[in-house]
């Protein structure tokens, strides 16, 4: 009786002889390479992805990661005074990022301000070691804002407001530090937000809140941004 299952004398070509080709084999063997090979680049940039974001959190060894971030601008500003409302501080920079502040912070609990916001309690925001994200409102899209607002919204120690006349389309500050940008998606956002949100190593004020406080500073409130330049009774940047 003949097994339907043996081989046929067919089966295996004779030394020598003509031998037979197996396209669809050739073929899989491509795909297969070709997605190992799509699989390795996706593992290694995500990766790569990874290691970048890593290397912007503060660590002893590096106390502010933040210097490697191109274009940073940074200024040494110690602890400063304090003003009251409506007393202005004559800045030396614009927006401001270190100096003499008012005596109430800018509520900095994520909030993302619809309108501009005096600019000397955003700073005193700062010196509690919060990330203030401002914005051109005339050089972004709502979109463009939108997508701004989700590296702020619900994030401790962050606040975002628009800047008018700001002469860029975004610009970050924390206690000494600054950096602009024209992107929104740019990833300098999130290296900027990762290396300085809280890094204990750059504010004057470790452990402070940003709550609100009774009787200060009224997130649903807040005092008016005032575009125009500060008299000559300002007090200076320094307190002095």
């Amino acid at each position: 009786m003949t097994n339907d299952r043996s081989e046929s004398p067919q089966s295996h070509p004779k030394p020598g002889g003509p031998r037979r080709r197996l396209p669809w084999l050739v073929a899989a063997t491509v795909a297969v390479v070709g997605v190992v090979a799509v699989g390795a680049y996706v593992l290694t940039a995500g990766s790569d992805d990874a290691g970048e974001a890593h290397d912007f959190a503060p660590s002893a060894d590096n106390p502010d990661p933040s210097l490697a971030i191109k274009g940073i601008v940074t200024v040494d500003y110690g602890p400063a005074d304090h003003v009251q409302a409506p007393q202005r501080v004559a800045y030396d920079q614009s927006p401001p990022f270190g100096g003499a502040h008012d005596q109430y912070w800018a509520s900095c609990t994520g909030i993302v301000y619809p309108d501009a916001i005096r600019t000397e309690n955003a700073v005193h925001s700062l010196e509690h070691g919060a990330v203030w994200v401002t914005y051109d409102p005339d050089r972004l899209s709502a979109d463009d804002i939108t997508a701004l607002a989700a590296y702020v919204e619900g994030e401790p120690y962050t606040l975002m407001s628009p800047y008018p006349g700001l002469g860029s389309a975004v610009s970050l500050q924390s206690w000494g530090h600054q950096l602009r940008l024209d992107d929104v998606h740019d990833q300098r956002i999130a290296d900027f937000l990762t290396a300085l949100r809280q890094n204990p190593n750059t504010y004057p004020e470790p452990g402070a809140t940003c709550s609100t406080v009774r009787g200060g500073f009224d997130p649903a409130d807040p005092p008016p941004f005032d575009p125009s330049a500060p008299g000559t009774d300002a007090v200076p940047v320094d307190g002095n």
